[in-house]
């Protein structure tokens, strides 16, 4: 005979059910919104179509530039010791709390012309501030934790002893990460490295201050509901919603 589902179990699924309605109601209703034929003159609009490329294409630019430089940091925070390293960890997770405005005018003040390292940039021809390079950097600052907290707990996962056998039997500290580590944990990194591209897309309140021409999409978005209304915004906010989805 089957059992009668218990009261806990109800619970659990009532509560998740509800979640779950919460996150993908407004969603469903969004892609109900726009019309077939709004959303084919959306794809073939060149202002949004550009907007979409140059998302897509900082952010991957901010992924690739999150995986150089934070598998390595992730490396040493999981399996090397060193005075301080709470701190660099909380450090570099600290951008997932901050509000994204605050981290946009604190990107503006950093590498902003008037700025230190701004003007040295400046001499070297690398503009930030309304230029792709401040799209990146926003990007950059609000995705790079999601890579090294992934990476971190991927290569924490991996038993060091596999590691040090590969150095007893003659690799290098690179061929022993690169044969070993690396495979054993690519599934987490590559994790991470998908939801920071993700966050990259969906960014905002940084690339809002930091460089508002040219627009990504998530700007152009806003710039058109704040001048047109909610019918000029729908359209393509579902075409960010489908490339998202994908």
């Amino acid at each position: 005979m089957p059992t009668r589902p218990s009261p806990w179990s109800i619970a659990v699924w009532v509560l998740g059910s509800l979640l779950v309605l919460f996150v993908a109601g407004p969603l469903v209703r969004l892609l109900l919104q726009a019309s077939p034929a709004s959303l084919a003159a959306a794809f073939r609009d060149p202002e949004l179509v550009a907007s979409i490329w140059l998302t897509v294409l900082s952010a991957t630019a901010a992924t690739a530039l999150s995986l150089l430089l934070g598998v390595p940091l992730a490396y040493l925070l999981a399996r090397v010791e060193f005075p301080g390293r709470r701190i660099v960890a909380g450090l570099v997770e600290l951008p997932v709390v901050v509000p994204h405005p605050v981290a946009g005018i604190a990107l503006l003040l950093f590498l902003g012309r008037q700025s230190p390292i701004g003007r040295v940039l400046g001499e070297f021809g690398l503009e930030i501030v309304n230029r792709i390079p401040g799209i990146v950097a926003g990007m950059l600052f609000v995705s790079a934790p999601i890579v090294v907290s992934a990476a971190r707990e991927a290569f924490r996962a991996v038993d060091p002893k596999l590691e040090r056998v590969a150095r007893t039997l003659g690799d290098t500290g690179w061929l022993a990460f690169r044969r070993v580590t690396l495979p054993l944990s690519g599934r987490g990194v590559l994790a991470g490295a998908v939801l920071a591209w993700a966050r990259s897309v969906s960014e905002f309140g940084s690339i809002v201050i930091l460089t508002f021409n040219p627009k990504v999409a998530s700007i152009l978005i806003y710039d058109r509901f704040t001048l047109f209304g909610l019918p000029a915004a729908v359209p393509a906010a579902v075409v960010l919603l489908i490339l998202a989805l994908v």
